[in-house]
């Protein structure tokens, strides 16, 4: 449902044509319905709809939808097989209730930004992880609520906020934290607690991230890479808590390795190592990469080609709809529901 102007999520930029690719990315497929819930027709055309719907779904401020006459247990009661999400900030109650929770405001409030970025200060995660990380949540809570109301024939009321979703992605740092009286630490492209594990610098400049996740793969790696076959058994390289304690040795070893090494030497080096590997790519990069999968998308400034969906089904390629037009579906779905 849209205001008659359009989602403002249209316009955040003129990525596609003249549609931002937040909203190009998040509504293939989908219809748009223009419509005011209070306006007494369009309420009782929303009511139509949620008589034979599975899901509502809402991310009004608290309270504003109950008081359009669409709040959840009302709408349970009325719709005793409806599923509904409510979807806020900080949650219904307490201080934080009424607070404006954008993405990077939470990422900010949960101290992710915090455990994000360089030892010289913290950073945003580059997507919106808060936004995501909720849809996500909400989507496997959905799927469980259906399956419940396949057995009890009742649907259920979810309630789910930008920062419960993303504060139980934090649960590692908050658990070493509490656990071990230390803050965790920024670390760029290094792990907090595990070494070597983090990007080293090739002679051509290409940023290359090995992972070393055991001893054996420690030993592979000074024996086939570094070609110091004892230094996996030297003091202060013997483990990966001596490794930790001693980053610094440890990381200068290992980038002087780099340095003196192309792209192409250390690729192989590390294949002969067996070690784990990846390319620090930018965008270019992804756009060019071998594994990335493509599909083309219908939007009314044109085709686009976005990421494919994850899922692969063993029954072929699914459909995929274009990206609606302002109120494209609203005569489409009145008549449906008169």
């Amino acid at each position: 449902m849209e205001r008659p102007e359009g989602d403002f999520a249209r316009f955040y930029d003129r990525s596609v044509g003249q549609l931002s690719s937040y909203f190009v990315w998040l509504n293939r497929g989908k219809q748009s319905l223009v419509a005011d819930i209070k306006s007494a027709d369009d309420a009782a055309l929303l009511h139509a709809i949620l008589e034979r719907a599975d899901v509502f779904i809402q991310n009004l401020a608290p309270g504003a939808a109950a008081r359009a006459g669409f709040g959840s247990e009302e709408l349970r009661a009325r719709y005793p097989r409806l599923v509904t999400v409510d979807i806020s900030g900080y949650g219904e109650n307490g201080a934080y209730a009424d607070m404006k929770a954008y993405d990077l405001l939470v990422q900010a409030e949960s101290g992710l930004t915090m455990v994000t970025g360089h030892p010289a200060g913290p950073g945003r995660v580059g997507v919106s992880v808060c936004d995501i990380a909720c849809g996500m949540s909400a989507h496997a809570a959905v799927l469980e609520a259906l399956i419940g109301r396949s057995r009890t024939g009742l649907g259920e009321g979810l309630k789910i906020s930008l920062f419960d979703a993303i504060a139980d992605w934090m649960n590692v740092p908050l658990l070493q934290f509490e656990g071990g009286g230390r803050m965790p630490e920024r670390m760029g492209l290094a792990h907090p607690t595990i070494c070597p594990y983090g990007a080293f610098t090739a002679a051509d400049g290409v940023q290359v991230v090995i992972a070393i996740q055991n001893e054996r793969e420690w030993a592979n790696f000074c024996a086939h890479f570094l070609e110091e076959p004892d230094l996996s058994s030297r003091q202060g390289f013997e483990s990966n808590v001596a490794r930790v304690s001693n980053r610094a040795a440890v990381e200068a070893r290992i980038a002087t390795a780099f340095a003196g090494l192309a792209r192409h030497e250390v690729m192989t080096r590390l294949r002969a190592a067996n070690t784990a590997y990846g390319i620090v790519n930018d965008i270019a990069g992804l756009a060019m990469h071998p594994a990335l999968r493509r599909i083309l998308v219908d939007t009314p400034s044109g085709t686009a080609r976005l990421v494919a969906p994850p899922a692969i089904a063993n029954d072929g390629q699914r459909h995929f709809g274009p990206i609606p037009a302002i109120g494209e579906h609203s005569e489409l779905i009145r008549a449906e529901f008169r």
